[in-house]
């Protein structure tokens, strides 16, 4: 592509083997200053209202851009979220966000934290105002958009632009797949029990379907979170969450929409053990999953090889 204002474009890669991306750069073409600017903001404490809650405090590098070791996510006030932080990973491949895929786009999805009085509890306005003092903004403004002035619309175009560039799959799965690196034996075995147990929902390469399916939790007494029926109104969405992807799953934490399960060993246990019966389960779960320890072992091992190091320590996206 050919620079944009002397600003030079830059194309989102797609990983040989993986499906076309969503357009989700539609009006809002990314560019180095762009990405740049939009990293900027990923990090700044002023989008939130007392300067403490950047977006990154909820979507940690090292926990692959989620929230690292706690189940719902802090925010203003000491306040809590009401669920688990997804990571940000491979975003452009998803065609709706959040665990119960309220939101359509990225765009959207970025005022949610910033407007939410339990997570960074600002108004758009304000952080314009704070924008505005700081002697970078308006020079990295003017080279990402053709002029200095600092607008909300501007900030959300940046904030996407970062967000969705972040793509992982150099893990030792995907290694293993270019003929790169090889499994060891207990990685192989689970490869074999996740292909046959799990891989009609968390579908290869990216490892989501990025359906809405209820995988057998019991409703939080204290949540009473119903998911994806909060947004369609529709009961037979009762207790339906997105199919997360499994990319980085050793690094993200707890684990579920409210954070519940702390390992991947109480994960698999779950749908070994622990699936809850309920009128809008999955069919494919209505049966049991019969693991044994070996095979439950070995599972978890497999997981593990969807670890992607180099994602959480590329410069690109780090302060």
């Amino acid at each position: 592509m050919l620079p944009r204002n002397s600003i030079h474009s830059i194309k989102l890669e797609v990983p040989d083997g993986w499906p076309q991306p969503y357009d989700i750069f539609k009006g809002n073409p990314p560019t180095d200053a762009g990405f740049l600017l939009g990293k900027k903001l990923f990090y700044d404490g002023r989008l939130s209202k007392n300067g403490k809650f950047p977006c990154s405090s909820c979507h940690e590098p090292r926990a692959a851009f989620a929230t690292f070791d706690h189940d719902l996510s802090h925010g203003f006030g000491g306040q809590f979220t009401t669920r688990n932080a997804p990571a940000l990973q491979n975003l452009a491949w998803e065609s709706s966000y959040h665990w119960d895929g309220k939101f359509r786009n990225l765009t959207d999805q970025a005022v949610s934290p910033i407007t939410a009085p339990n997570e960074m509890a600002e108004n758009i306005d304000s952080v314009l105002i704070k924008l505005k003092k700081d002697k970078e903004y308006p020079a990295m403004f003017k080279k990402a958009f053709g002029n200095k002035e600092i607008t909300g619309e501007k900030m959300l175009k940046a904030l996407v632009q970062f967000t969705g560039m972040m793509v992982s799959a150099n893990s030792k799965y995907d290694r293993v797949k270019k003929g790169l690196d090889s499994f060891n034996r207990a990685e192989a075995n689970g490869y074999i029990v996740f292909k046959i147990n799990c891989a009609i929902c968390h579908k290869e390469p990216l490892f989501t379907d990025n359906t809405f399916r209820n995988n057998g939790l019991d409703v939080d007494p204290y949540l009473k979170d119903y998911g994806r029926m909060m947004v369609t109104g529709k009961k037979e969405d009762s207790l339906k969450f997105k199919v997360p992807s499994l990319r980085n799953a050793g690094l993200t934490s707890p684990y579920m929409h409210d954070g519940r399960f702390s390992s991947l060993n109480a994960v698999v246990e779950h749908y070994a053990s622990g699936i809850q019966p309920s009128a809008t389960l999955d069919s494919i779960l209505t049966k049991p999953i019969r693991l044994g320890p070996r095979e439950k072992h070995d599972l978890v091992y497999f997981l593990n090889t969807l670890t992607d190091s180099s994602f959480i320590a590329n410069p690109a996206y780090l302060p």
